[in-house]
């Protein structure tokens, strides 16, 4: 079910992506000594003593820079310390405190969150720099905390207060067996309205717990189909006097709401298509990895001829043209036609991108490709592909080991995926390729 947001937030280059990546426990934050190179917010699962929460980098913060880049990343911040539930203060000893810390302290403070100050580059073991002390200044309730991000020292204690200003639901359901999904598109496309249909007609338990942002609700339902966790990313739309921000936060609600899913529904208004929202918002799904059904609402309101639907697909297929993986249906959620068959859709896209091939059949798959559709050669150099592997799920992950990577045409790699597609089915979910160079150079 939900858990705790806990965002890291402090000025440019005081290591908030170092202690990001080395709690999460993998490079996914690009880290450089640069100010400014993580401009949006990147979230990831983090676990420390057996409890889980959503960990957010952001942007460095610069209070008062009116760029256009320092204020978009200002924005980013701003957004997560809105939905954290838990905020890291990061700070600096090498630089000491400046007045942005001060800045960034008063608003944190306006935030109302708990605050746990984390003083950063202390990389010497023993008695602490007097500078440390300096950051007791800041005076929030939380003595500040030692750390060295690069090293790791001091990410214990750091973690265990976070935990202890978490608030986790010690009656939270089990989550095996249960099916998260998430209902993304642009505003009033119907995403609330689905969900409630969908409870409603099904429902035998129901239980409406807030979710990971202030304006998200996760409703658990479980019926003859399943067992499924509704990420509904709809909520309350934030008053802007900026109309392009209004979009900007319903696509990082998607993001977020991405993050945690098993199956993505790609809600999209019938009356007005696939508009450039839509591609953005999809495309996330898509990037993540994510199982995908395109759901048409507000079908009922569309005038219909015997070409209606087909052209219809063609349109959507068309724009987005990157997931023609994903099955599409057309529903209205206020008159509820074809409502209860989206669970079937889910239980089946949610199974594909959870399937695994043997290692052997992959093989078998392989020699008759190969063999229907010569590998490309250059300048009497060809192709020579040694074997495939499924090395993941969700999405399913296959490493094919060749002699040249450079020569493994992008061409090639999409009829290698058609023909894993047309022998296996995969509908509904991405299916990623890594393509390994080994060292036998025997091509001529």
């Amino acid at each position: 079910m939900s858990k705790p947001i806990v965002a890291i937030v402090g000025r440019p280059n005081v290591g908030k992506s170092t202690l990001f990546n080395k709690l999460i426990g993998e490079r996914r934050s690009i880290v450089e000594d640069t100010p400014g190179v993580t401009r949006d917010r990147i979230y990831a699962e983090a676990e420390w003593n057996s409890r889980r929460f959503i960990l957010v980098d952001t942007g460095g913060i610069e209070p008062k820079s009116d760029e256009v880049i320092p204020k978009q990343m200002r924005n980013q911040a701003e957004i997560a310390i809105a939905t954290a539930d838990v905020i890291i203060f990061m700070c600096d000893i090498r630089s000491g405190l400046l007045a942005d810390d001060r800045d960034i302290a008063i608003m944190l403070k306006k935030s109302g969150k708990p605050i746990v100050v984390a003083v950063n580059k202390i990389d010497s073991v023993g008695d602490l720099p007097y500078e440390f002390y300096e950051f007791y200044e800041l005076g929030f309730e939380r003595e500040p905390i030692a750390l060295s991000s690069l090293h790791g020292t001091g990410s214990g204690d750091l973690l265990d207060a976070v935990i202890e200003e978490c608030r986790f639901d010690e009656n939270e359901q089990d989550d095996e067996g249960v099916i998260n999904v998430a209902v993304i598109g642009k505003p009033n496309a119907g995403k609330s309205s689905i969900i409630n249909r969908m409870c409603g007609e099904e429902r035998v338990i129901v239980s409406d717990i807030a979710g990971t942002t202030r304006d998200a609700v996760d409703t658990r339902v479980e019926n003859s189909h399943g067992i499924y966790n509704f990420i509904d990313t709809a909520g309350i739309r934030r008053h802007s006097k900026v109309e392009d921000r209004i979009e900007k936060f319903s696509v990082i609600r998607a993001n977020m709401a991405v993050e945690r899913a098993d199956v993505c529904l790609i809600m999209i208004d019938a009356a007005d298509g696939v508009t450039e929202q839509d591609e953005r918002i999809a495309g996330l799904a898509h990037d993540a990895g994510k199982a995908c059904i395109i759901v048409i609402n507000k079908w009922d309101s569309i005038e219909k001829e015997n070409n209606t639907v087909n052209e219809y697909n063609r349109k959507i297929r068309t724009s987005l043209g990157y997931m023609p993986y994903a099955p599409i249906i057309y529903v209205s959620a206020l008159t509820g036609q074809r409502v209860s068959n989206i669970y079937q859709l889910i239980n089946s896209v949610y199974a594909e991108s959870r399937r695994r091939i043997t290692t052997g059949m992959l093989n078998d798959l392989l020699n008759d490709a190969t063999t229907r559709v010569q590998p490309p050669s250059d300048k009497g150099k060809r192709l020579k592909i040694y074997y495939m592997t499924q090395t993941s799920v969700a999405p399913p992950t296959f490493v094919v080991f060749c002699n040249s990577e450079e020569l493994f045409h992008f061409s090639y790699r999409r009829y290698l995926e058609n023909c894993l597609r047309d022998t296996f089915g995969f509908e509904g979910t991405p299916i990623k390729l890594i393509i390994r160079q080994r060292g036998d150079d025997s091509t001529k």
